[in-house]
C-alpha cells in the first residue's frame, strides 16, 4: 500500500471554499444571516474543508449543528469497517423501517440551513448490499424528506450539498488527486480572486436564459429533444416554471424544470455511468410510453436499474435539465453526480431524473400546493431522485400552442 499522503487543498482554497458555501451558496444564494443555525454533514474525510466551513458559520454569527460520522469502507473479508454496510447486513426489517421521528422532526423545527459535504473513503463501500434494503430504508426515512421540503416551500430553511474530493473518487474517475481538485477549484472559481462576484455573474448570465424559458413556458404544447442519443417529448405541464441557481448545488450551471410526467413519450440513451449505492450501472437506456418506464436496459448492472426502477414512483420523470456548456468550467469526468450533470464540453449536457419531481417548480405559491393538486398537475412523488447524465449532442425544439416551433437549446448552448 502506498504511503503517501492524501493531496491537501492550500489553506487559501479551503478559506475561499467555505466562505462561497457559507456567505454564498446558503440561503438561496444570499448567505446566512446573523443567528442562522447550520447542520453541517461530513464524513472524517472531509474534515479540512469540514473545520473550515464549521468556522465560516461562527465568523458570520450562526449556530453549527455538528453531523460528522466515520469514514465508510468495505473491508476485507476479516472485518468491516463500514456502519452502513454492516446495518444492512445484519438489521432486522424492523430496523430498517425505524423512523426516529421525534429526534428528526426536531433537527427540522431546529435548523435553518443544511450544508452537505460530499466525501466517499470507498465509492464501492455498499457494492454487493441487497438494493431492496437501501430503498427500503429510504422510503421508512421519507418523511424527513418531506419535512424538510415543507419548511423550505414556506421559505423557512436552504440547503446546499459541495463536494470534498478524496484519493478514492479521483481514482474512480481515473484522475489524479491533483487533477480532480484542479476540476473542482475551476467548478466553483476559487482560483478567482472574489469566488463570490464570479458567482454572481455567472448566476446573473443563466437567469437571463430561465427568464426567457419562463416567458415560453406558457405557450409551449410541449418540447422535443433529438440527437443521436435521444427522440423524446416532454409536456412541461401547467403551471410550472424552470428553476437555476439559488446556491443549492455547489457547483450548479444547470436550469431545470418537473414536467407533467404523464406526457412524457420516446427514448433516451446516457453516455455517462450512474452511480447508485457503490454500484456503477453503464450504457443505461429508457423507453418512455404515456409517461411510464417502459422498457430498460443497460450494459452493466441491469439488475440494479430494474430493481431501482420498481421502487414506487421511480418509473417516471421526476426532472428535466439542461446545462450551456458555456458557464461549467467542468471539463472531465468526476464519477460524482454532482459535477456530472454540470459538465461543460462542446455538447453541454442533459440530465433526466426518474422519481420524485421538484414542487417548487410550480409557478404560484408552493407553500400552498396540497398534495392532492400536485397531484392534478402531474407531479410526481416517490422517496427516490435518481439523475442519469448524457453529453451527447441534442437539439431541443419547443412547439408552441399557436402552431409555431421555436428552437430552445442547440449543441450544448441556450438559443433563446
Amino acid at each position: 500500500m502506498s504511503s503517501s499522503k492524501p493531496y491537501l487543498p492550500s489553506e487559501k482554497i479551503l478559506k475561499k471554499y467555505a466562505d462561497v458555501m457559507v456567505n454564498f451558496a446558503l440561503n438561496r444564494g444570499r448567505g446566512i444571516e446573523k443567528g442562522d443555525v447550520v447542520r453541517v454533514s461530513s464524513s472524517e474525510s472531509a474534515k479540512p474543508l469540514f473545520i473550515a466551513i464549521c468556522n465560516a458559520v461562527v465568523d458570520a454569527g450562526g449556530h453549527v449543528l455538528s453531523h460528522y460520522g466515520p469514514d465508510e469502507e468495505q473491508g476485507d473479508k476479516r472485518r468491516n469497517i463500514s456502519v452502513s454496510r454492516y446495518f444492512y447486513e445484519n438489521a432486522s426489517e424492523e430496523q430498517i423501517q425505524f423512523l426516529p421521528a421525534k429526534y428528526l422532526k426536531g433537527v427540522v423545527d431546529q435548523m435553518d440551513h443544511s450544508l452537505f459535504i460530499l466525501a466517499e473513503k470507498d465509492p464501492h463501500a455498499l457494492k454487493g448490499v441487497d438494493p431492496k434494503k437501501i430503498m427500503m430504508r429510504g422510503k421508512a426515512l421519507k418523511p424527513f424528506v418531506d419535512w424538510r421540503h415543507k419548511k423550505e416551500w414556506a421559505g423557512k430553511f436552504s440547503w446546499t450539498i459541495c463536494m470534498y474530493g478524496t484519493p478514492a473518487m479521483a481514482r474512480e474517475a481515473g484522475l489524479s488527486e491533483k487533477e480532480y481538485w484542479d476540476q473542482i477549484i475551476k467548478a466553483c472559481f476559487l482560483d478567482h480572486k472574489n469566488p463570490i462576484a464570479k458567482w454572481k455573474q455567472v448566476y446573473r448570465e443563466i437567469e437571463q436564459f430561465k427568464k426567457k424559458l419562463n416567458v415560453l413556458t406558457p405557450k409551449m404544447k410541449y418540447i422535443h429533444a433529438v440527437g443521436p442519443d435521444m427522440d423524446m417529448k416532454f409536456t412541461i405541464g401547467e403551471k410550472r416554471q424552470w428553476l437555476a441557481g439559488r446556491g443549492y448545488n455547489m457547483p450548479s450551471f444547470e436550469i431545470f424544470t418537473s414536467p407533467d410526467w404523464r406526457c412524457t413519450n420516446g427514448w433516451i440513451r446516457f453516455n455517462q455511468p450512474l452511480y447508485r449505492y457503490s454500484n456503477k450501472i453503464t450504457g443505461i437506456q429508457l423507453w418512455f410510453k404515456k409517461g411510464k418506464v417502459v422498457k430498460s436496459s443497460a450494459k452493466t448492472n441491469e439488475k440494479l436499474l430494474r430493481e431501482m426502477i420498481a421502487t414506487e414512483g421511480a418509473n417516471k420523470i421526476g426532472e428535466y435539465s439542461l446545462t450551456d456548456g458555456r458557464h461549467s468550467r467542468i471539463t472531465k469526468f468526476m464519477a460524482e453526480t454532482l459535477y456530472d450533470e454540470n459538465m461543460g464540453g462542446p455538447f453541454g449536457n442533459t440530465h433526466l431524473a426518474l422519481g420524485m419531481s421538484y414542487r417548487d417548480t410550480f409557478s404560484g405559491n408552493v407553500a400552498k400546493l396540497t398534495d392532492k393538486q400536485a397531484k392534478a398537475l402531474g407531479f410526481n412523488d416517490s422517496s427516490v431522485h435518481t439523475d442519469i447524465i448524457s453529453t451527447t449532442r441534442r437539439t431541443v425544439t419547443a412547439h408552441l400552442k399557436d402552431g409555431s416551433k421555436k428552437i430552445i437549446y442547440k449543441d450544448g448552448k441556450f438559443v433563446l
